[in-house]
């Protein structure tokens, strides 16, 4: 089966899910960081699928869905328009949300899984 970007519709139902089962204080963060869902820049893994959806901003940062991945992630930005960091968490939008509540509360953010990084691994290391 071939890969292929999600739509817009897709990307709603997973918003709306997901505001269904954030607590308050997500929720009043979510109301303030949410933005209509747009497609953004991601060089080089975001080119086959045209983008990927950001769905909030706050200050330097995007909160968006990684397509490839199925998770929402928070990543800097300095262009409007383009996602600087490629990170590859399979994260719900509430636990997005979460995190960048932690990083405003309590100045941490929750571990970011990378992408694929090269070399050679073995059992001999």
């Amino acid at each position: 089966m071939d890969w292929q970007p999600i739509t817009e519709s897709q990307i709603w139902d997973k918003i709306l899910q997901a505001e269904a089962r954030m607590n308050p204080e997500q929720s009043r963060l979510w109301s303030a960081i949410k933005i209509l869902p747009q497609k953004w820049k991601q060089t080089p893994y975001g080119t086959e699928g045209n983008g990927f959806w950001v769905v909030a901003i706050l200050g330097e940062l995007v909160l968006w869905f990684n397509d490839i991945e199925d998770g929402f992630n928070v990543s800097r930005y300095k262009n409007h328009g383009e996602i600087e960091e490629y990170w590859c968490n399979q994260d719900e939008l509430e636990w997005a949300v979460q995190s960048l509540s932690n990083l405003i509360q309590q100045g941490y953010n929750l571990p970011k899984c990378s992408p694929p990084i090269a070399g050679e691994y073995g059992a001999d290391t």
